[in-house]
């Protein structure tokens, strides 16, 4: 490969679009150490702190999406919108890079549209299984778009499709002769089954209701339960469990230690975010998804409903897992089959090198 590669890197607004692009990065630093990596992002959002902390210089465009729920913020969207493609052409012009990458999220529009425009080969990666509308428009021109689930020429040119999942965090995955000393860690018995309870960092509303809800009949099913509440949450649910007294269960803010308690669950109880699909595909354990109906275009529905024809994972509804939820884990945790089954077939959609085949495509467009 002659000289290094210069690569700019569009998006975020969220940890589903923010991680992926680190993982990238990182990447294509690990295969060609010299690369040159500039971000792009948008101002005031989560990306602005975060990819400076991974170690990369970002540009932010003052940029915003569209407002389905106030018009009137939107009246300024138009100016945004070309102010911001007027800073990105800038950016590229100055930067030169020999290929740019988008990976969703508000920034991604415009740096794409303008590398488009400036002859800049482009490659888009789209982590869930119904594509967004900013893809879906750019991805007419793209050299390459790399996705995580099949059935994808739905939304873009065919021939430009290429399956290569998404990118997941290795560390948090590697549970690998971990079970013992995972079950130390949470002071947990080895003669109970353990179910684990993930809302992401924030946490979850529904899920944290859901178990409160049913929180009785875990306690007298006599399993364990890691439940990580998110920040928001945790004060609260604490407060309510300091009377109970039950060492089955454990409840966490935030888990540190991903790859321990997925090591040590028995079942998962989770949102259905294209990320955390990816990962729980790896980890290969019984999965009860419980999809966010408060993301755009019901994305986390859908990337649920993939692994759902699968037989690859259990879904319930939001508006009725508060009722539903307790009694479906428990049910699943005594029928050993289903369990097998649903671990068998998540485990056949894993695609465990993502930020790799991605990082050797954009270098293949780069030459």
């Amino acid at each position: 490969m002659t000289g290094a590669k210069r690569v700019i890197i569009s998006g975020g607004g969220t940890g589903g679009h923010i991680f992926p692009a680190i993982a990238i990065a990182n990447a294509l630093k690990r295969i060609e150490p010299a690369t040159e990596i500039l971000f792009v992002g948008a101002k005031g959002r989560m990306e602005m702190e975060k990819i400076p902390a991974a170690g990369y210089q970002i540009i932010g465009l003052d940029i915003q999406g569209f407002q389905r729920k106030s018009l009137f913020k939107n009246l300024l969207l138009p100016y945004k919108m070309f102010k911001s493609v007027l800073k990105a052409r800038s950016i590229i012009k100055t930067f030169k890079p020999d290929v740019a990458v988008g990976v969703g999220g508000y920034a991604s529009g415009p740096l794409l549209y303008a590398a488009s425009r400036m002859n800049v080969p482009y490659l888009i990666q789209e982590q869930n299984s119904y594509a967004g509308m900013t893809n879906k428009w750019l991805g007419k021109n793209a050299e390459q778009i790399c996705v995580a689930f099949n059935g994808m020429d739905k939304f873009f040119p065919a021939q430009k499709i290429r399956l290569t999942g998404n990118p997941i965090r290795k560390d948090a995955v590697d549970i690998e002769g971990k079970h013992l000393s995972a079950m130390e860690f949470f002071n947990l018995s080895a003669d109970k089954k353990t179910i684990l309870v993930t809302g992401g960092s924030l946490g979850a509303g529904t899920l944290n209701k859901s178990i409160m809800a049913g929180l009785e009949k875990i306690i007298a099913a006599d399993v364990q339960l890691i439940w990580q509440t998110g920040k928001f949450y945790y004060k609260s649910i604490a407060e309510h469990l300091a009377n109970k007294q039950n060492d089955n269960i454990k409840v966490l803010e935030f888990l540190q230690q991903m790859d321990l308690a997925y090591a040590v669950a028995d079942i998962i109880i989770s949102r259905a975010g294209a990320g955390t699909i990816a990962e729980l595909c790896v980890i290969k354990k019984p999965v009860i998804l419980v999809p966010s109906p408060n993301v755009a275009e019901d994305h986390q529905t859908k990337n649920a409903m993939a692994l759902v024809e699968n037989k690859a994972a259990l879904l319930v509804d939001d508006k009725v897992a508060e009722q539903e939820l307790v009694d479906k884990v428990l049910e699943l945790l005594n029928d050993p089959n289903k369990c097998n089954e649903l671990s068998n077939n998540i485990s056949k959609m894993a695609l465990p090198n993502a930020d790799e085949i991605i990082a050797n495509e954009v270098l293949r467009i780069a030459n």
